[in-house]
């Protein structure tokens, strides 16, 4: 048993024996047995101040070079995204230089079915005149996350604004999503355009879903990605009128300031018809009441969208034309200026929440089409929670939306978007519109699209319902379709009636203006796509004075010289086909003013190239 050695004993270090030590001559106790332990513990305790010290340093900087990076503002660390295995760091642009920002590849998390009844509430507090934005019925006020406000119409390529609520992608991503649904059948939503258009311009609104050409009309808001390419969900209905050429004299009735007004002007451009003399326009504020109009039978034409123009059958309409013949209206999200420059962070997290629905929707369609049926209101909507299935593909068969790649395409290659919104100036002058000074360029910003891109997450793996969006790379593969037949016909453009010169197949000014119009952008937009250009020529008589060569030389000469217009606007004269025809035998060799004139025109198709 050991014990306590005497005081004139100590343990020698290199022994466990007890031997004798000389008594120290100093008075202090001698510590030197505690040498080894006392510089274990400082060894330690430097190598943990060493690595807190370095903790802190490693964060000042990865915070200020954030911080110092060109166009950008420290910004909150963003929720995970519902598709998203792991929550991304949020870096915020509030310049228009895009920044490259690595971003590491995640999983997707498949989506599931809602359950139970989704619900929406309006706030008590809305301002005199401004409707009530919709939030998800568990929004709370004041729990520290900021709102964003978005107005769009009951357009299917707008609906994944109401998936973003039901998924809650919205407080996924640091914020809460208002909607106001334009002309929603509570009281307070029959938004005009010009309410819109104030409300977008002084930032009381975030975000508007409309075209481009309202765009360029403006200027009050900025592109900052691409929804959709209209293929057939706008158009204009007519009743007892055949064609475009025959609206001459009647009422047609449109939505003022909008994408209804710029179709129907569109159409009598191409027309050579004036909106002055030749036509009555009737403008309206709302769809609903250009619809009205024209089944009470006092409007003989309707121009407008889907679903809403399809109820002009009720009085006696069909379709006149539409985009699936021209494709000159495009949707967008629109952005208030004033929203990018004082709260880009949250820009970029509706952004990635749009391209989460979009995706949901194209990866796992029945599931999109459930949660917009869920978030109800289904007669404004019409996605019927019984067949919300078939009610949106039938919608979105019109409707050529851009997929998350696609935008991506379009920001880097803007070219054709820009020439819509020039294209959609000169429409927008020749109504007295007082138009922006600036550049096209400036109503166009990629930025957000492209940090949306980096997003692996965000990225859809299966095509969309309609895959002809005609603005990207690989879009003209997908618009005629592995099963299409070289030739076969895919629209038949509504330009026929062609003006030349006295004695000459040379094209009037004003007729390349309607080639520049109708058939330029179809061409131009559809890189794979050939054109079927089918010349007729009137057969004067009296009998005898010409023979059917003379006939066929006149009538493929003008379509000729439609073919020499294009090739001279760089089309390849490989998409070209040159065709003449004549007219049946009741309208040869006629003295008949009116009857020649019925085969004085040049048909363009476009058909499925090789």
């Amino acid at each position: 048993m050991r014990s306590k050695p005497p005081k004139s004993q100590s343990l020698d270090p290199k022994s466990t024996d007890l031997v004798p030590v000389a008594p120290s001559t100093d008075k202090k106790p001698d510590v030197s047995r505690l040498a080894p332990v006392v510089r274990a513990l400082a060894v330690m305790l430097i190598l943990i101040v060493v690595v807190v010290i370095l903790s802190i340093l490693r964060s000042q900087l990865a915070a200020q070079e954030v911080g110092n990076m060109p166009g950008t503002e420290q910004a909150r660390p963003a929720r995970p995204v519902v598709g998203a295995a792991k929550p991304l760091p949020a870096v915020t642009l509030i310049a228009a230089t895009p920044v490259k920002v690595e971003v590491p590849a995640v999983s997707p998390i498949e989506p599931t079915l809602p359950t139970g009844n989704f619900a929406t509430r309006a706030l008590p507090d809305a301002p005199a005149g401004q409707p009530n934005p919709l939030f998800a019925a568990n929004y709370q006020p004041g729990d520290g996350l900021p709102v964003y406000i978005c107005g769009a119409d009951a357009f299917a390529s707008y609906l994944p604004l109401m998936q973003i609520q039901v998924m809650g992608t919205d407080v996924a991503n640091g914020f809460h999503l208002g909607i106001v649904p334009y002309s929603l059948d509570e009281q307070g939503y029959g938004v005009t355009q010009a309410l819109a258009d104030q409300n977008l311009q002084s930032g009381v609104w975030d975000c508007e879903l409309n075209t481009v050409d309202s765009v360029a009309r403006t200027n009050y808001g900025v592109v900052t990605a691409i929804v959709d390419e209209s293929a057939g969900g706008d158009g204009m209905w007519g009743r007892r009128v055949s064609s475009i050429y025959d609206l001459k004299g009647k009422r047609i009735a449109y939505v003022r300031d909008t994408s209804s007004e710029f179709f129907a002007r569109y159409a009598l451009l191409i027309a050579q018809l004036d909106p002055a003399n030749d036509v009555t326009l009737l403008p309206f504020d709302t769809m609903e009441e250009a619809i009205t109009m024209f089944n009470a039978g006092r409007a003989d034409a309707v121009s407008g969208w889907e679903p809403n123009l399809s109820d002009a059958e009720k009085g006696g309409g069909s379709p006149l034309v539409s985009t699936d013949q021209l494709r000159v209206i495009v949707d967008a999200l629109v952005t208030s200026r004033h929203s990018i420059a004082t709260k880009p962070d949250t820009v970029q997290a509706f952004h990635n929440a749009w391209f989460a629905a979009l995706k949901v929707q194209t990866d796992y369609f029945d599931i999109g089409a459930a949660q917009i049926a869920a978030w109800g209101h289904n007669e404004w909507s019409g996605i019927s929670a019984e067949n919300a299935v078939e009610d949106l593909r039938n919608q979105l068969k019109q409707i050529a939306q851009a997929s998350l790649a696609d935008n991506s395409y379009v920001m880097k290659n803007p070219a054709p978007i820009l020439s819509h919104m020039t294209t959609a100036r000169r429409v927008w002058a020749g109504a007295g519109a007082k138009l922006p000074s600036d550049s096209v360029d400036a109503s166009l910003d990629g930025q957000f699209v492209e940090r949306a891109m980096a997003r692996a997450d965000l990225q859809s793996l299966k095509p969309l319902i309609n895959d002809s969006f005609s603005l990207a790379e690989n879009s003209v593969s997908a618009e005629v379709g592995p099963s299409a037949a070289v030739g076969d016909t895919l629209a038949v453009l509504p330009c026929r009636r062609f003006t030349f010169l006295p004695d000459s197949t040379e094209l009037t000014a004003e007729s390349r203006r309607v080639l520049d119009l109708c058939v330029l952008p179809a061409m131009q937009q559809r890189a794979g796509v050939s054109l079927r250009i089918r010349g007729s020529a009137a057969w004067p008589g009296p009998q005898g004075t010409f023979n059917e060569n003379d006939i066929l030389g006149i009538a493929k000469a003008r379509a000729q010289s439609i073919a020499d217009y294009l090739i001279l606007q760089r089309i390849d004269v490989k998409r070209l086909m040159i065709e003449g025809v004549l007219p049946p035998q009741e309208r040869r060799a006629t003295l008949d003013v009116a009857q020649q004139a019925l085969d004085r025109y040049v048909e363009m198709t476009l058909v499925a190239g090789q």
